[in-house]
Formats: C-alpha cells, structure tokens, sequence
C-alpha cells in the first residue's frame, strides 16, 4: 500500500511540475511575442550561435542536412544533434543507475545517442523500397514530357511531370522536391545529389548523371534516356529478386527483438519473482541484457548496411 501511495504521489508531483511550467513557458513566450514586436531582436541568440558552431563541421553538417532534406523532415541539423545529445544524456544517467558500471553506462548511453541517426536511415532505406519499383513509370513519363517539350529544357520537362500528377506513390513528391530545388535553390549539384540520396539505387544515379550532363553542357539527352529506359525493363524482373531480398534482410531485422521479447515475456508470465530477480536485480543479468541490446542493434545495423549495397 505504500508503494501504491509513493506511486500516487509521484504521479501528482509530475502533473503539479508540468503544469507549472507550462503555465510559465506561456507566460514567457507571449512576452517574447510582445518584444519581437517592438524591439529589434538580434541574430545573436544562443540557437543563432550554436547552429554557427555546428556549421563549422561542414561534412556533418551537410551530411545530415541531406538526409532530413532528402526524407522532407522538417528539422534542422542542429536541433537534431541536440536530441541526440540529449538521448545520449539520459542514456548515460539511466545506464548508470541500472547497471551500475562504466561499461554498462558508457554502451548504453552510446546505444541511445545513436538511436535517431539509426531511425533516420531506416526511414530512409523504408522509403527508398517504396519508390524502387516506381521508378521506371516515373522515368518513362519524364521522357515522353521532355519529348512534348522539344527536347530542350529539363526543368519545363520536370514541370510539366510533376503538374500532371500521374507519379505513382511517393515518386510524386521525389521529383516535386527535385523540381523545386532546381528553381529556387541555385545549386544544381545539391538538388541532384539529394534526389540520388532520396532513391539510392543504380537506376537513380545514371538518371542523374543524364540530367547533370543536360543542366551542365546543355545538350539533348534523348538518347541516354531511351537507353536508361531499356536497359531498366530488361532489368525489372532481377529489381524484383533484389525487392525480395531486402524484404527479407527487414524480417530478420527484426526478429531478434521479437525473440527477446517473446523469452522476457515466457520467463515473466511463468516465474515472475525469479525473473524479476535475474534481469533487474541480478549484476550479471543485467549485463546479459546490455549484451542482447547491444546485439540486436549490431544486426539492425548490419541489416541497414546490406540493404544499402542491394540497391
């Protein structure tokens, strides 16, 4: 009865804590509103700073600009390295509450630390499988607007393909996205290089090749895509093996986990004092259990990257 009573009163001093700063960060936000208003702000803020900071990282810095951008996140690079940071944190207190060690602490606080990069190329490699098989049509529309068009402007052929509307699936947005930072970026080679990121096969990165040759020099490219368009149908039934292959690198992905899951629950349902006592308040127990997590993440891992070299 006591830990129910402990339980409740914990519960009220969480809901009591977030309503007070609730009450406060709106209290504090709609004064920010009012000085915004009639101040001048500065671009010196400590998000202004931090994002210049990080920008010095330009490696990093572009590279997860270009995998939010590609997967139409709407989040910055910084503010996705200070969720990461902060999963990093907990994961080091956390760990170090449970397991008791530096080993324990430092493998679990690195295990949530990269949780977000890891859930970004699974979104990735997820939505690269959704346009894989909707990539020919896409192609072939291109091609036939770009023979209405004269054969002259690739970015009137991207138009006039994205305002028909007759992209299948999620390619719709793929060359939306490709079209629009072809018209407002200003950077050629970003755009393209984003779109090869977005698909992330063969077929993708011959297709910009054709397309920066167009943009670049300027020159007709009818041919290279007739020639793209045949050898991709002579290749479709073979894309398919490799569709099935991936599906199943995603099956057995996650089939540790499950497995995990199903032994944890079994030891639970039918011995819950003994299991309880073994992977919480056991030392060695817990190890055990930091070592399957540390597998399990180790395959998805494993399974990211051969997915990656299939395509």
């Amino acid at each position: 009865m006591s830990q129910l009573s402990v339980s409740a009163a914990a519960c009220l001093l969480f809901c009591l804590i977030f309503i007070a700063l609730y009450h406060l960060l709106l209290i504090w936000s709609k004064e920010q509103e009012m000085v915004r208003k009639l101040t001048y702000r500065a671009e010196s803020s400590w998000r202004k700073r931090l994002t210049h900071r990080f920008k010095r990282y330009e490696r990093l810095y572009v590279h997860l600009s270009d995998l939010l951008e590609s997967l139409r996140l709407k989040m910055t690079p910084s503010a996705f390295v200070s969720v990461s940071g902060l999963l990093l944190l907990a994961g080091v207190a956390s760990g170090g509450l449970f397991f008791q060690s530096v080993r324990g602490t430092l493998l679990f606080g690195s295990l949530l630390g990269a949780l977000p990069y890891t859930a970004l190329r699974a979104l990735l490699v997820h939505r690269r499988m959704q346009t894989q098989m909707d990539f020919l049509p896409a192609v072939e529309l291109f091609y036939q607007c770009y023979l209405v068009t004269g054969e002259s402007q690739v970015r009137v052929a991207l138009q006039r393909t994205v305002e028909e509307r007759r992209l299948l699936g999620p390619m719709q947005a793929v060359f939306e996205q490709l079209y629009r930072n072809l018209s407002v970026r200003g950077d050629d080679e970003a755009s393209l290089r984003l779109l090869s990121l977005s698909l992330g096969h063969l077929w993708a990165d011959y297709f910009v090749n054709i397309l920066r040759v167009a943009l670049v020099e300027g020159v007709p490219i009818t041919d290279s895509l007739k020639e793209l368009l045949t050898d991709m149908r002579k290749a479709r039934r073979a894309n398919e093996q490799e569709r099935n292959r991936m599906l199943e690198i995603r099956v057995a992905n996650f089939s540790p986990l499950l497995f995990l899951g199903l032994f944890i629950g079994i030891n639970l349902r039918y011995n819950k004092d003994n299991s309880y006592y073994y992977y919480v308040v056991d030392p060695q127990g817990r190890d055990m259990l930091l070592n399957a997590l540390l597998l399990i993440f180790a395959s998805f891992l494993m399974g990211l990257w051969l997915s990656r070299k299939k395509m």
